[in-house]
């Protein structure tokens, strides 16, 4: 996510204290050679308020977080970020009620948000082999 281990969430909440903050830090990452539209590559691209961008060719309107594991979502990045910090540095699984309470949202959410980090990191209930099924 940054190119920086952070060793304790304060760390991470200093380096992103607000909303702005991981906007501009996943523009940097994902737009480092410049803005491209989702929708169409080749397309010029314009910058509207509000962090969000426009697609000449298609005329469809997108921001950082379109075509990524925060699309659609009304969660706020920090606690993204967060998330993704407790679940990928701890050694073993965290459930989604832990989840909710650390980050100060729903189980229903923390569970969603769960489902998205491991799609997205590529972790699954197959690498614990201790794990009840059934």
């Amino acid at each position: 996510m940054i190119n920086k281990d952070f060793n304790s969430v304060v760390e991470l909440i200093k380096t992103f204290p607000d909303e702005q903050s991981c906007i501009d830090h996943l523009e940097d990452i994902r737009w480092a050679n410049g803005i491209i539209s989702p929708f169409d590559s080749v397309s010029k691209v314009y910058k509207c308020k509000d962090n969000k961008y426009k697609c000449k060719n298609t005329g469809k309107y997108f921001n950082v977080k379109t075509n990524t594991l925060f699309d659609n979502t009304k969660v706020a990045l920090q606690k993204w970020f967060l998330a993704i910090w407790l679940v990928t540095s701890h050694k073993k699984e965290i459930s989604s009620l832990q989840l909710s309470k650390d980050i100060d949202v729903t189980q229903k959410t923390a569970w969603f948000m769960l489902q998205r980090i491991r799609a997205c990191f590529g972790i699954s209930d197959d690498d614990n082999p201790f794990r009840q099924r059934g």
